[in-house]
């Protein structure tokens, strides 16, 4: 039996998923993800410089996702930006955020209340790209589960996946911040989101498809919400990803006996080097011993010269008078 059918929240399972993205929806996505850029380091001295860079940098931002679908699925890149009416919208979003004058949009998004609703606006959004994303794998590949997660994953994520290509229209290259290597909120909670929909799309969930995008959503934007208003970026996965990382890949070595018997033998020759080093020590001291007694040495001889100096002085007073 379907719980949520029972529950009164049929109804708004089903009005989420008959929910319009445009233009609301749509905006506060361009307009987080703007923001999003604006505040990459040394971004806003590229938009002073290069107004194009910034504004392609804009676009990948806010259809990073949609050009790596079509990527993966060997259809036109340029077909995301064919909507002339979405790419108008986020053009002129990202001249308001970058060049209002006296920065007063920026200003006014980047206030919490605000910003906190636009950031969940723009996880409803992430529903339905992740939704899209593997319908459309499915119609091309229906019995092929890993390909409806990756094109989910990617439709959702794909601006942060693609953020090395992103960082290098305007010059910067970072590769230790791939997304593969140290996976952000975003880009983990759009896989999990892709598996789900994926299994509910090959029937392996037996969970109605507006429920699931209701029980996501409601999810992911109490989630956001919850690390915007208590400033923590900690993963709501990360005990369950410790655990499965510490019993999975973290297993004892093949190679452990042989490690160990090469860390012992450093171990021997650097305890076996420690009486030359001794050795080579006390040199040094009695060095440093026999250096010290020169300074006396010289010393004696300047009291000599000036007990000399002092009996000349005293004959020549003698002989004049």
């Amino acid at each position: 039996m379907d719980l949520l059918g029972v529950l009164p929240l049929d109804e708004l399972s089903h009005g989420l998923a008959n929910l319009s993205m445009f233009p609301y929806f749509d905006m506060a996505h361009y307009i987080i993800s703007v923001m999003a850029l604006r505040e990459q380091p040394g971004a806003l001295e590229v938009s002073r410089v290069s107004p194009l860079a910034c504004w392609f940098s804009s676009m990948l931002f806010c259809f990073g996702g949609a050009v790596l679908s079509a990527v993966m699925l060997a259809e036109p890149v340029v077909a995301p930006l064919s909507n002339s009416t979405s790419v108008l919208l986020a053009s002129v979003v990202w001249y308001l955020v970058f060049y209002c004058p006296m920065d007063l949009v920026y200003c006014c998004a980047a206030l919490l209340p605000l910003r906190l609703v636009l950031s969940g606006m723009k996880e409803v959004t992430r529903t339905w790209k992740v939704l899209g994303g593997v319908t459309q794998a499915h119609g091309k590949y229906k019995d092929s589960l890993l390909v409806m997660i990756a094109i989910g994953w990617a439709k959702g994520a794909g601006g942060g996946l693609i953020s090395n290509f992103e960082q290098l229209v305007r010059g910067v290259w970072k590769p230790e911040t791939n997304e593969l290597l140290k996976m952000s909120y975003p880009t983990k909670i759009t896989l999990i989101g892709a598996v789900l929909f994926a299994l509910q799309q090959t029937h392996y969930l037996p969970v109605q498809k507006h429920h699931l995008m209701l029980i996501y959503t409601v999810f992911t934007v109490v989630n956001k919400s919850r690390m915007m208003l208590t400033g923590s970026s900690a993963s709501p996965f990360a005990a369950v990803e410790s655990a499965i990382y510490k019993t999975l890949f973290t297993g004892c070595s093949p190679y452990a006996a042989l490690t160990g018997e090469v860390n012992k033998a450093f171990i021997d020759n650097g305890t076996g080097s420690t009486p030359t080093s001794t050795s080579a020590t006390k040199e040094s001291d009695k060095n440093g011993t026999a250096g010290n007694h020169t300074p006396v040495k010289g010393q004696s001889g300047s009291h000599k010269a000036k007990e000399e100096s002092e009996n000349t002085e005293e004959t020549s007073c003698k002989k004049t008078d």
